[in-house]
């Protein structure tokens, strides 16, 4: 009854949604406008108005929102990791992949938890509802159909960085301008995209869906003056379930206890019991030969495009180990579809060469194919002319975020966007931008990365990008992010800081309570008759010391102390990770703060590299010009920028900010006679002589 009143909400909101023209919110200046409905452009939309922006979503088909273009899942390794953090700051897509999961697992259980992957299958349809129904019901957000065809530009604020200021869009197809403070850009692979089957190639971002307007690219190259590049990606054949063997593929069950992303979530809508298994199988000797035997008639794989180094195409694959045996998944694409998703035959040749592949494969010697694969080819922004928040460095009021930055993948374009959405509602609403840290959030490596290093392939999350993974888990992600959306952000809900906050508050005291209980092996030993415990060491073992020993559970522990324990049984895997990470995070701690403090030196946009007086060699000076990194911890993560060119921009750095007073007195006498009519307090003098030489140093 829930979910039948869900849709006919949902019809009465496409209906009215439909029914708006360009013309009908022309009039209107919004806060924020996000152009695109993909991943990027939801979780924006959303965290726009959740900090109070009001906000228009632009979007070429309200039915395609909330789409799962690609492979229908969510999360895995490095990826699970952005989830968490996006719901943790209130966004949509772990709520989602809640609703629609019908396959849960999580990846990488025989290694610690800092590294676990949370993951699910989903079924398409049920992610689109719940995305639709929460975006079509949000107040302060308006949603239209329309197709932007390029940006309305103006003079710069000469009190900020940047050469123009974007005040708006103008749409196609009768030119209505709709003004706004700030804009957001999520066009994902519709950017100039081309679709790519055989020797045939046409325009269009998405099977049977047009490319954005040429007029975009149009702003943003030659108007704005921006770097751009461009990408491939692909996707495989959809499978006709019924046509498949699946005696000949190894079953792979889902986990018994399915794990929700949301940390608002008890559990998934989908019961345990109804889960479906997915089934993996292996390329064969025959997949090879068909793809060398099509290479001819192929001409996107015949592209210098570069296209996802962990995601490629079975093409690419063969071309790069040839012989080898490749993996291919076979994925539900729901409860109730008759398809098959198979993970890692995406391909671009010919529909009659595609068929010969695929049943070359002995699971798939019968199999009938529904909708062909293709490849994808588009434009995207090379990220590092953006700021840490997602706004252009050279453009007052544009920010970009998903696949226009250079990533791949639904959840590196969520959490982009959702970071874009902040930073955009929160400058319209004349609040300053905010960055987040790689030492405290992925989305901070997946930024800092982004407008750091740049991209030469499209990127793609793992932890192993991350310094910090030992903290940066997805079992704390609220612990870390939720706080500062409510207190510091304002994009998450009373009701979710109140619950995050005694969460903290529940694992505080169950760690203190277990540092409270002290006994010599032995005595541990009686009371935990199964635990594998040396009675050899002379010292005392705390309660929290104890749940480092592998086979050790916090159940384990509260059984033999339960008047103490037991009121923290609901936290009892949590409390375990904790104890087992502490030692390890309290070192990674000082690294952080010592990281921290070379972050808090930021380095003016307009600095002049080539003429500081620093020994940089002409490489260094380059990269520093070309990517103007906005702090000393960016600049240092650098490709090309060798640690000694950090400790010479460090020492002048420090020996800027601790000039002596009489030094600042003596610079003051030798400013020009302008200057010395105006009477300077010591701050105001450091701070002058700090912005001649590029450099503000934070307090």
């Amino acid at each position: 009854m829930l979910r039948l009143r869900g849709l006919l909400i949902q019809h009465h909101f496409l209906s009215n949604c439909s029914a708006r023209t360009a013309s009908s919110v022309a009039c209107r200046e919004y806060d924020v406008i996000v152009v695109g409905g993909g991943h990027a452009g939801t979780e924006a939309a959303a965290a726009a108005t959740r900090i109070g922006a009001e906000t228009l979503l632009i979007t070429q088909k309200i039915e395609t929102i909330g789409a799962l273009s690609c492979n229908p899942s969510l999360g895995g390794v490095g990826k699970g990791q952005l989830v968490k953090e996006v719901d943790a700051l209130d966004g949509l897509m772990g709520r989602a992949g809640d609703y629609a999961g019908v396959h849960f697992s999580i990846l990488n259980r025989r290694k610690g938890p800092a590294v676990w992957g949370p993951r699910a299958q989903l079924d398409r349809g049920r992610y689109k509802e719940f995305i639709q129904l929460e975006l079509l019901n949000m107040p302060r957000l308006t949603v239209i159909e329309g197709s932007v065809e390029g940006l309305l530009v103006s003079t710069a604020d000469p009190e900020q960085p940047g050469k123009h200021t974007v005040t708006g869009v103008r749409l196609a197809d009768g030119g209505n301008e709709i003004l706004s403070s700030s804009v957001i850009l999520t066009t994902g692979t519709f950017l100039s995209g081309s679709l790519f089957m055989g020797k045939t190639t046409s325009p269009g971002g998405r099977m049977g869906e047009p490319p954005s307007c040429s007029g975009l690219t149009h702003s943003l190259r030659e108007i704005l003056g921006l770097k751009l590049g461009r990408l491939k990606t692909g996707t495989p054949p959809r499978i006709v379930k019924e046509t498949v063997d699946f005696s000949l593929a190894h079953l792979h069950l889902p986990d018994l206890r399915p794990t929700p992303f949301s940390f608002i979530n008890t559990h998934t809508h989908c019961k345990p019991e109804e889960q479906i298994p997915c089934h993996l199988t292996y390329t064969t000797p025959g997949v090879d030969r068909v793809v060398r035997e099509s290479l001819h008639m192929n001409s996107h794989i015949q592209q210098d495009t570069k296209g996802p180094r962990y995601c490629p195409s079975i093409e690419s694959r063969v071309l790069r180990f040839p012989g080898r045996q490749h993996q291919v998944w076979l994925e539900p694409e729901g409860l109730n579809s008759d398809l098959l998703y198979p993970q890692g035959l995406s391909m671009t040749m010919p529909l009659e060469m595609q068929l010969r592949l695929i049943r070359e494969i002995p699971a798939l010697q019968r199999a009938d194919i529904h909708t062909p694969g293709y490849g994808v080819q588009y434009d995207f922004v090379c990220p590092t002319q953006l700021f840490p928040w997602l706004q252009l460095k050279s453009i007052q009021g544009l920010f970009l975020a998903g696949q226009i930055n250079g990533t791949t993948g639904y959840e590196e374009a969520a959490a982009q966007g959702l970071w874009a959405g902040i930073n955009a509602g929160r400058t319209a609403l004349s609040m300053p931008p905010l960055s987040l840290s790689r030492t405290e959030s992925y989305i901070g490596v997946l930024i800092d990365d982004l407008v750091g290093h740049g991209v030469t392939e499209p990127y793609r999350m793992f932890t192993s990008r991350a310094e910090f993974r030992t903290s940066l888990r997805p079992d704390n992600a609220d612990l870390r992010l939720t706080p500062k959306g409510f207190e510091e952000i304002g994009c998450v809900s009373s009701p979710r800081y109140l619950e995050a906050v005694r969460v903290r508050q529940g694992l505080s005291e169950a760690l203190s309570a277990l540092k409270s209980i002290t006994m010599s092996p032995s005595r541990w030993k009686e009371k935990l008759r199964d635990a594998c415990i040396s009675e050899t060491k002379s010292t005392l073992i705390s309660g929290e010391e104890m749940l480092q020993y592998k086979d050790v559970s916090f159940d384990m522990v509260a059984s033999a102390f339960p008047e103490i324990l037991s009121p923290y049984l609901e936290f009892s895997e949590r409390i375990k990770i904790e104890a087992v990470y502490r030692p390890h995070c309290e070192k990674q701690q000082r690294e952080m703060e010592r990281m921290r403090e070379e972050e808090s030196l930021s380095l003016c946009p307009d600095i002049d590299y080539f003429s500081l007086p620093v020994s940089l060699s002409d490489e260094v000076r380059e990269i520093l010009d070309r990517v103007r990194p906005s702090t000393l911890g960016a600049a240092m993560r650098l490709q090309g920028v060798t640690p000694a060119a950090i400790v010479h921009l460090l020492n002048y750095v420090t020996r800027t900010g601790r000039r002596s007073r009489a030094q600042r007195d003596a610079d003051r006498q030798t400013k020009t006679p302008d200057c010395k009519h105006r009477p300077q307090t010591d701050q105001q003098a450091e701070s002058n002589q700090n912005q001649e030489a590029g450099i503000v140093v934070q307090n």
